[in-house]
C-alpha cells in the first residue's frame, strides 16, 4: 500500500482520520460496523452489486463494506478498497486474510486525486465515505476516470444533522453542560456534508455523471448495533459531533455530560437495544 500526501488538499482529514479518529475507531470498531451495516447493505442492493464486477470501495475505514462486496462479487470479480487511515486499512487487511479473501487490494491513498486505471471499473461504491473531500466535484470526476463506460456510481451519506436524533438528541442534552458545536459552513467537509440533496446533484453533473437517482433512507439506527444505554453513550461520546465537543474539555466535565447523555437516551431503549432515528440518502448514478 503506498501513502497519501500529507501536503495534499485533503491534509486536514489525512491528519484527522490517522492521528485523531482512528484509535477511536479501531476499539470500537465492530459496534461502528454493526451500527451501520443495514443502511451500507440498503445502498448495495440499490447499487446492484453482482457476480464478476470490479468495483472501488471509497473511503473503506476499516473494510466491513470491502469484505462484503468481495463476497457479492465473488472470486470472478475484484473490489479495490481506499481509505487516507493507514489504521484503519491495516485492520482492513487482517480481515481480508481471516475471512480468506483474494480478490481484495487495498490502496492507502486519497480517493480525490488517486489515479485509478482509467474505465476499469463496473462500480464505485461507498457508506459514508465521500462527505469529507476538500474538493468534491473534482474527486468524483476523478473517480469517475475509473469506470467503464456505463459505469455506476452509488453511495449512502447523511441527511441533515436536526433529522438524526441519535446525533442530535445526545447534543441537545450536553449542550446544557458545555457549548454546542460552532456553526459549520454547509459546504465544508464532514458527515454532514452531503445533507442538500441538491448540492449533490450539481456536484455529481458538474462531474459528469448522469441519470441521478436519490432513495431517502429513514429507519431506526442501533446505535452501538444492539448494545445497552452504556454502551450507546461510550460510543456517542467518542465519534461523531459530540465527541468533538468534548475533545478539549475537563475529565469531570466529561463525566457530567455522560450522565446528561444517559438521561436523555434512556427513552430510546428496545429489545433489540437502543434505537433512534436515522435518515440518511442513498445516491445512485451512472457515467
Amino acid at each position: 500500500m503506498t501513502s497519501p500526501d500529507a501536503t495534499a488538499a485533503n491534509a486536514e482529514q489525512i491528519h484527522y482520520w490517522n492521528e485523531v479518529a482512528a484509535p477511536k475507531w479501531l476499539a470500537l470498531q465492530q459496534k461502528i460496523d454493526a451500527q451501520l451495516r443495514p443502511l451500507g447493505l440498503e445502498a448495495m442492493d440499490r447499487a446492484r452489486v453482482g457476480a464478476g464486477e470490479r468495483v472501488v470501495d471509497v473511503g473503506c475505514g476499516a473494510g466491513d463494506t470491502t469484505i462484503e462486496l468481495a463476497r457479492r462479487v465473488g472470486g470472478s470479480g475484484g473490489v479495490l478498497g481506499v481509505d487516507v487511515c493507514s489504521p484503519l486499512l491495516e485492520r482492513t487487511a487482517e480481515r481480508v486474510r481471516a475471512a480468506g479473501l483474494d480478490n481484495v487490494r487495498l490502496e492507502n491513498a486519497d480517493a480525490q486525486t488517486y489515479a485509478l486505471p482509467a474505465g476499469q471499473y463496473d462500480l464505485v461504491f461507498s457508506r459514508f465515505g465521500v462527505m469529507f473531500f476538500a474538493d468534491p466535484a473534482a474527486a468524483f470526476a476523478n473517480l469517475r476516470k475509473g469506470l467503464r463506460p456505463g459505469g455506476r456510481l452509488a453511495f449512502v451519506c447523511w441527511q441533515a444533522l436536526a433529522r438524526n436524533a441519535w446525533v442530535a438528541v445526545p447534543l441537545a442534552a450536553a449542550s446544557r453542560i458545555v457549548a454546542p458545536p460552532p456553526p459549520v459552513a454547509a459546504e465544508a467537509p464532514g458527515p454532514f456534508a452531503f445533507a442538500d440533496i441538491q448540492r449533490v446533484h450539481r456536484i455529481l453533473e458538474g462531474a459528469g455523471f448522469v441519470d441521478l437517482g436519490v432513495d431517502e433512507l429513514v429507519q431506526p439506527l442501533t446505535i452501538g448495533g444492539g448494545g445497552d444505554v452504556a454502551d450507546a453513550v461510550e460510543l456517542l461520546l467518542q465519534i461523531g459531533p459530540l465527541a468533538g465537543v468534548l475533545r478539549e474539555v475537563d475529565p469531570q466535565v466529561r463525566s457530567h455530560v455522560a450522565v446528561v447523555v444517559r438521561a436523555a437516551l434512556v427513552p430510546y431503549q428496545s429489545n433489540a437495544g437502543l434505537e433512534m432515528q436515522a435518515a440518511a440518502w442513498v445516491v445512485t448514478a451512472r457515467k
